[in-house]
């Protein structure tokens, strides 16, 4: 099996994949693709969408998946903050804007496979940036990652605070402008929550697009 088929059997599967609640991670639109808006552009020409700054989205905000289905239409997916610089840079942006929050395309493993060993205890060894399927470092090496030292409860993040208090768990990661008073950094939420987001080209999604439309300029 070539390189390209492997790459569009695992684009499609992606796309199939089945939340609890019967929603699923949508594949791409190919004209939707093509009319993507790109507000900038990072060192690696990487282009990035901000929902805050489109007149159409200015004041929505968006749970978890929805927000990674806007971003995948358009060849796009929840930034994946691979890089202390491009962590920094998304950062940058929240504080310039003055944005509350956003979502991130970081969540936790909790479907069927998380049972891996390199991936137990899940809460510690689970997390990964869902767009590039690229784990996090583990949440104890505090060095190599922007989690919070502080949130609702006051306790380091990830805390899975909501599920301790009866309510759902925190299995998503959004970036939190100084909500807690505890500066911008990385927070697990509960994925049904809405936020701003923000869009990171995907090059799969992309290669994917270009491939099944050769006569699209995607």
């Amino acid at each position: 099996m070539t390189a390209r088929w492997i790459l569009l059997l695992a684009v499609l599967a992606a796309a199939h994949a089945q939340f609890p609640n019967g929603r699923i991670l949508e594949p791409p639109i190919p004209s939707h693709c093509v009319n993507r808006v790109i507000h900038e552009r990072y060192a690696d020409n990487k282009g990035y969408f901000f929902s805050w700054r489109d007149p159409a989205l200015r004041g929505v905000e968006e749970d978890w998946l929805s927000a990674r289905n806007y971003c995948r239409q358009r060849c796009m997916d929840l930034v994946s903050l691979e890089t202390s610089d491009e962590n920094e840079w998304v950062k940058a942006r929240i504080i310039q804007d003055k944005v509350k929050y956003i979502w991130t395309s970081g969540r936790l493993c909790d479907f069927k496979g998380c049972n891996r060993p390199d991936l137990l205890p899940n809460e510690i060894n689970g997390w990964f940036w869902t767009a590039e399927l690229q784990k996090l470092p583990p949440t104890t090496n505090r060095q190599q990652n922007d989690w919070s030292e502080g949130g609702g409860i006051g306790k380091p993040q990830p805390d899975n605070r909501e599920l301790h208090q009866g309510g759902a768990a925190e299995h998503c990661v959004a970036i939190l402008n100084n909500f807690y008073n505890d500066g911008v950094h990385w927070h697990d939420v509960a994925c049904h929550h809405r936020k701003p987001f923000v869009c990171e080209e995907n090059d799969a999604l992309l290669k994917y697009v270009r491939y099944t439309n050769p006569n699209l300029r995607v």
